[in-house]
C-alpha cells in the first residue's frame, strides 16, 4: 500500500482545517485518470477538472466552447485515478445562468462526473445560484479576479483588481460568497496584496493562481507547470520539469514548493 493511500480522503472540511492550521493547500488540474493518479500519489490535496481543458486538451482559444457533457466525462475519468485528493469540477460557460439550471447542471457533475465540489465563476451576480446549489447539499468553490468565461467582456486575459474600487468589489464578492455557503474560492490574476487581504477577510480557504504566496493554497494548470502547453506559458506559472526531467518528480517538486512557501515567488506574482 502506498504512503498516500494510508491517508484519509481530503474533504471540504479538511480544506478548512488546513487553512486554520496554516498548512498550504496544493491543487493542480487533471483531465484523465493517468494524470490524476500521478497527482494524487504525489500528495496534491485538490484536483481540479478545469474547463481549461477546452484550451489545453481541445485546442480551443478559450474555455467558452466547453459543454457540461464534456466536463462530466472528464470528471468521471479523473475520479478513477484518485484515492485521496478532493475532486473539484468546473461548471462551464452558461451552465448556471439561473438557480434552477445551476442545480441541474451541478447535479450532473456530481452524479455522472463523481465530483465532490463544483466551481463557478463570479461574485454577487451568482449568489442566488450558489445558495441554491449549496441548499441541495452540493459544496461550492467560487472563482474571483480574472474570470476566463468572461474574457470577451473583460477584453482579454488581464490582471484584475489593480484599482482600489475594483479591489474593494472583489473583497466584497469574497465575503458574499462565504456568506452564501461557498466552501472555498479561487482567486486568479490579482495583485498579491489584494489576495492577502481577501485571505484574511474570510474564514474559507483562498486558492491562488497568479495571486501571490499569501493565499491559503495554490493551483496551476498542470500542462503549464509541465511546460507542455502549446503557446505562451503564463507569467504566474513555472516550468517544474526543468528541476526533475520527469512528470512525477515535477509534480512532487511543485507540491513541496507550495507547502514550503517557495512558490509562487515574486516573479510569478503581480
Amino acid at each position: 500500500m502506498s504512503q498516500q493511500s494510508t491517508r484519509k480522503h481530503v474533504t471540504n472540511t479538511e480544506l478548512l482545517a488546513m487553512k486554520e492550521r496554516g498548512e498550504k493547500i496544493v491543487s493542480l488540474t487533471a483531465y484523465d485518470a493517468s494524470f490524476a493518479h500521478v497527482l494524487d500519489n504525489a500528495g496534491v490535496d485538490m484536483i481540479l477538472v478545469g474547463d481549461s481543458l477546452g484550451m489545453v486538451i481541445q485546442g480551443q482559444t478559450s474555455t467558452i466552447p466547453v459543454t457540461i457533457e464534456e466536463m462530466a466525462y472528464h470528471s468521471k475519468i479523473v475520479s478513477r485515478g484518485i484515492e485521496r485528493a478532493l475532486l473539484v469540477t468546473d461548471m462551464p460557460f452558461m451552465s448556471y445562468p439561473d438557480p434552477h439550471s445551476a442545480v441541474e447542471n451541478a447535479a450532473i457533475l456530481m452524479q455522472q462526473g463523481h465530483a465532490e465540489m463544483v466551481k463557478l465563476e463570479g461574485g454577487q451576480n451568482v449568489l442566488d445560484s450558489v445558495e441554491h446549489i449549496v441548499s441541495q447539499g452540493i459544496p461550492i468553490c467560487g472563482h474571483l479576479g480574472l474570470l476566463p468565461q468572461s474574457v470577451n467582456q473583460l477584453g482579454g486575459y488581464k490582471v484584475q483588481g489593480k484599482e482600489e474600487a475594483q479591489a474593494n468589489i472583489i473583497i466584497e464578492d469574497a465575503k458574499c460568497l462565504e456568506q452564501a455557503g461557498a466552501s472555498a474560492i479561487v482567486v486568479e490574476c490579482i495583485p498579491s496584496e489584494l489576495a492577502r487581504k481577501i485571505t484574511q477577510a474570510v474564514s474559507i480557504p483562498i486558492i491562488g493562481i497568479g495571486a501571490g504566496v499569501d493565499c491559503d493554497g495554490q493551483v496551476l494548470v498542470s500542462y503549464d507547470m509541465l511546460d507542455i502547453t502549446f503557446g505562451k506559458r503564463p507569467k504566474f506559472s513555472k516550468n517544474f520539469m526543468l528541476e526533475t526531467g520527469n512528470i512525477s518528480g515535477a509534480v512532487s517538486a511543485y507540491v513541496n514548493a507550495v507547502k514550503n512557501k517557495t512558490f509562487p515567488a515574486s516573479e510569478h506574482s503581480f
